[in-house]
């Protein structure tokens, strides 16, 4: 029964791959898809999936997220009994700001231990999908394995592979036969098609209790390289092939393209194929005004457009003033460009402006970050 599942969510697990996003926000609260923040497809997945009990152990940088969390309303889990629990650093006498999930989860063990839920869900957000974990928990029940984990099949991406930060930004691959675990690499470089893990894992909630307690009695700090790794020739993890639609957040090029590719309508059909629930703003529809041109955009409500936009991402609030060009462009919560301005291949944080006249330009292959209240 789905029921009996209780939600994790890491917010924080691969804040270093976007620093410029995150220098005061996590990964879950990064604006994606015009109106929604990264968590709300874990949250939306898990409570789309019947589970109504779902914690989320913040890191840092965590205000964000808690005023768009807020009660949990929107996603139907404001409740007496389960429903959404936000974990900040200092939540407890004994905690402290953790460096990977085990570290994170051996403070809330307490908890954990007076739930009544048979499993636990893991799940980071720095992926972007609509999962069903119905289907997942009852392919781990009929796998009677310890832990199922799910993947995907695809080449590494570059970014990746490439990252600045690999000791922190880790990433997992597997060799896997008929369904099983068979090996497990961190940070591997291989090319071609790899079983590439999405970091989602259902387990016992008993036993990620024991084996976390264990772990951190003997140092261990991250879940996959100090549990999973170590245990594979003790315990049996069965994998679980993902092949639905989904963005992976791995850097700022790759949070672009992930934007720009749900402004073809296969791609936005498949990653909403189930409701996504994300906090409400109440704002009047988007205009545009007599003389404006609009051509393949998804614009969020409150956008105000008298200029000539083309294949771009805008989130609620934005203003384009007459005369303006805005191509090939991801614009996060109230921007503002002014009249004349014109745009090529640019991100910009909530908040900044695009002063009359200016150009500013990158390249498919980088796109300029423009930082929250910047005037440019």
């Amino acid at each position: 029964m789905v029921k009996s599942a209780l939600g994790i969510i890491f917010p924080n697990q691969y804040d270093e791959l976007v620093p410029e996003l995150t220098s005061e926000r996590l990964m879950a609260s990064i604006p994606f898809a015009s109106r929604y923040r990264m968590i709300d497809f874990a949250l939306s997945s898990m409570v789309n999936s019947g589970i109504t009990n779902i914690s989320v152990l913040a890191r840092e940088n965590y205000h964000s997220l808690m005023d768009h969390l807020g009660s949990g309303r929107e996603w139907d889990l404001s409740r007496k009994n389960g429903g959404l629990t936000v974990w900040p650093p200092f939540a407890e006498k004994s905690m402290n700001i953790y460096k990977g999930r085990i570290e994170a989860l051996v403070h809330i063990v307490s908890f954990l231990a007076s739930q009544k839920e048979k499993y636990v869900i893991l799940s980071d957000t720095n992926i972007a999908t609509s999962f069903d974990f119905k289907k997942f928990i009852q392919a781990h029940i009929d796998s009677e394995a310890a832990l199922t984990l799910a993947y995907t099949r695809q080449p590494l991406p570059e970014s990746a592979m490439n990252a600045r930060t690999m000791n922190k930004g880790m990433y997992y691959t597997y060799d896997i036969s008929d369904g099983v675990v068979t090996n497990m690499y961190i940070n591997a470089q291989e090319p071609g098609d790899q079983n590439f893990g999405m970091n989602i894992y259902c387990i016992d909630r008993e036993l990620l209790i024991k084996l976390v307690k264990e772990a951190y009695m003997l140092g261990g700090v991250y879940f996959e390289r100090d549990v999973l790794l170590k245990k594979l020739g003790e315990m049996k993890v069965a994998a679980y092939l993902f092949d639905g639609y989904y963005g992976r957040i791995s850097d700022m090029k790759s949070y672009f393209d992930e934007n720009m590719k749900l402004l073809e309508e296969e791609n936005l059909e498949r990653l909403f194929s189930t409701p996504v629930y994300t906090k409400l703003r109440d704002d009047n529809p988007t205009r545009y005004i007599n003389g404006s041109s609009v051509k393949n955009v998804m614009a969020a409500d409150g956008c105000v457009i008298e200029g000539t936009m083309e294949n771009c991402v805008l989130f609620r609030g934005v203003r384009v003033g007459h005369g303006a060009v805005v191509k090939n462009c991801v614009l996060m919560q109230d921007t503002v460009v002014e009249p004349g301005a014109s745009l090529e291949y640019i991100i910009t944080d909530k908040n900044a402006t695009i002063t009359e006249g200016k150009e500013v330009k990158g390249s498919d292959t980088f796109p300029v970050f423009v930082a929250k209240h910047q005037v440019v």
